[in-house]
């Protein structure tokens, strides 16, 4: 379909591709991985023709249809449903009704499809570009970040749309469960070059950290070599005797081919430092309601953050998650009921709108050294600095951020002074996966109570220990991470239909049949031996439940999973032996 031959581009002095060449095949699934300004988006451009190499060829199949999602997007004035429905040339009453389904898949309400998009934030205007891409079902897709704005509801019914896709796909994006479930193989560039991992995320690391120490290792070879035959010619060239054999080793060592070992891009270090201590109850809700307008978010809602607790929260979009958060950060005052904080509890809040945090007239120092909490300038540049602010990039204005610096330079404040509560509203978005990592490591070690809202499943597999699920106004607690919780709703939604269903029509009386014949009869000593089997059967669900009840497997999700299925099975088996005990006796 593509076929890109010995590409080059650079900006200024600056390589991104040189002498690069790739295949894109018809169903390929390719994920573009490699660090911030490694030239992702310029390759994603070039693909579209948005953008020419230097040097080198991208050929297309004629004819072929590319459906591209930018980063950022020209917002119109047209309604919702038409912006999903522009690409299409002649919609028919049948598309109309796809792109409404596609629609409200990305989270949008019946009422907002006659909405003008320009009415919308720019998270919801993605959304609708995302489905006129959808609903076009071009040959190609090229999404660059497409969950950067999706809750997760939307980012596992995007998951689903694009694994039942029959074309192909390339995208870019920093969560990884959304990589491994969509995505065949990882192209990333790297060191100027194109490479190709067919595996997911992490056979990708895997292969490249082999790769990487298998270069390490033929590098300390060579240099090896090189220290020997330098030596060798120190002690023989000006001996007559062993001159020539000098003169040889010259030789050889002029014709060996230097392997460099490549240089590590800049990365993020975070650590946050210990806060003060604080009470068990860090922040408690007390018959709080919650409306905006006649739409009542919560009424009568009683909720304690204890402490030392990392609690994700998830929830379908407008089930008050944000509301929620920003109730327990004191941002918002309830209508009714009332925030009553811990002692000595010191709450910092990381807003989803990162210009809420950042003043844009302010340079990225200025806003750093106004944390809360007075630091000598050395130290917050070192801090900064870890954050990938170094040189005059602290001297540039907030408002000329990116989506990623904003982000972390909100993260530097935050670790600036940290807090005993840290509430964090979509903390990845705009972050590139070593970022994420660095998060993800700091967060585990973090000595406070955290309570958060991501829509990158392996972020929140890796910290939470609880989900805290809110629907209706009603909050309630999952022990365990996101792929637990996950299990337990599938389980929840098995059940509903299950008592939905009609019940079956009574059966028709059947003709008399002939007599059976008679059951073989069972002695006491094989009825003691079911009942004895019965018991044991009995003890293992006990112990199962004691085991389940234990605080430790609430961490665990694999654990608490495997218990919970051993505990159905023993369910089952004891309903059998049951049975047949009764029919036994009989």
């Amino acid at each position: 379909m593509i076929s890109i031959q010995s590409i080059s581009k650079s900006f200024g002095d600056r390589v991104l591709l040189q002498n690069a060449s790739l295949q894109i095949n018809h169903g390929d699934r390719f994920a573009i991985v490699g660090p911030n300004g490694c030239g992702k988006s310029t390759f994603f451009k070039m693909l579209t023709g948005l953008a020419e190499p230097d040097s080198g060829t991208i050929s297309f199949k004629r004819g072929l249809t590319t459906g591209y999602l930018a980063q950022e997007i020209t917002v119109s004035d047209t309604s919702v449903l038409a912006t999903a429905l522009s690409k299409i040339d002649d919609p028919s009453p049948k598309t109309e009704a796809d792109a409404k389904q596609i629609l409200a898949g990305l989270g949008f309400k019946n009422s907002d499809f006659a909405r003008p998009v320009s009415e919308m934030s720019g998270g919801w205007a993605m959304r609708a570009e995302l489905a006129s891409l959808l609903l076009m079902r071009p040959d190609i897709l090229l999404l660059d970040e497409p969950t950067n704005h999706l809750d997760l509801s939307s980012v596992e019914w995007l998951k689903d749309w694009l694994v039942g896709f029959s074309g192909t796909i390339i995208v870019i994006s920093h969560d990884r469960d959304f990589i491994n479930t969509v995505c065949e193989a990882v192209v990333s560039l790297e060191h100027q070059g194109i490479r190709v991992y067919n595996g997911n995320y992490e056979f990708y690391i895997d292969q490249a950290e082999q790769e990487r120490q298998r270069l390490i290792a033929r590098y300390n070879d060579q240099q090896d070599e090189i220290k020997k035959l330098k030596d060798f010619i120190d002690r023989n060239r000006v001996r007559a005797t062993t001159a020539s054999r000098a003169q040889s080793a010259i030789k050889r060592l002029e014709k060996i081919e230097l392997i460099e070992l490549p240089t590590d891009g800049p990365s993020v270090h975070i650590n946050f430092p210990r806060p003060e201590h604080g009470g068990q109850r860090v922040v408690t809700l007390k018959n709080v309601t919650k409306r905006y307008g006649d739409l009542i978010v919560y009424e009568g809602l009683n909720y304690t953050l204890e402490k030392n607790q990392k609690i994700a929260l998830a929830g379908k979009n407008g089930a008050g998650k944000s509301t929620l958060l920003k109730l327990l950060a004191g941002v918002i005052e309830p209508d009714e009921g009332e925030r009553i904080l811990g002692h000595n509890i010191r709450c910092g809040y990381y807003s989803q709108r990162r210009s809420e945090m950042l003043n844009p007239k302010r340079t990225v120092l200025a806003e750093a050294l106004d944390s809360g909490r007075s630091h000598p300038e050395l130290f917050v540049r070192t801090v900064l600095g870890a954050f990938l602010f170094r040189g005059d990039d602290v001297f540039k204005k907030t408002e000329v951020l990116s989506g990623g610096e904003k982000s972390r330079l909100a993260l530097a404040k935050i670790l600036l002074n940290p807090p005993n509560l840290l509430l964090l509203d979509e903390p990845t978005t705009h972050l590139d996966i070593a970022s994420v990592d660095a998060l993800v490591r700091a967060l585990r070690d973090y000595d406070g109570t955290l309570c958060f809202i991501s829509h990158d499943v392996y972020f929140i597999n890796a910290i939470a220990n609880e989900i805290l699920h809110a629907e209706h106004g009603v909050l309630t607690v999952y022990p365990g991470n996101y792929d637990y919780f996950r299990q337990r709703m599938a389980q929840k939604a098995e059940e509903a239909a299950l008592a939905a269903r009609p019940a079956a029509p009574k059966p028709q009386p059947k003709p008399a049949a002939a007599p059976e014949p008679e059951k073989k009869k069972i002695g006491l000593r094989e009825l003691e031996k079911m009942m004895k089997g019965l018991e044991h059967l009995v003890k293992e669900k006990e112990k199962t439940e004691d085991e389940l009840a234990k605080p430790e497997v609430y961490t665990d999700h694999v654990k608490a999973g495997e218990l919970t299925g051993k505990l159905q099975e023993l369910n089952g088996k004891i309903a059998e032996a049951e049975t047949a005990i009764l029919q036994a006796q009989e």
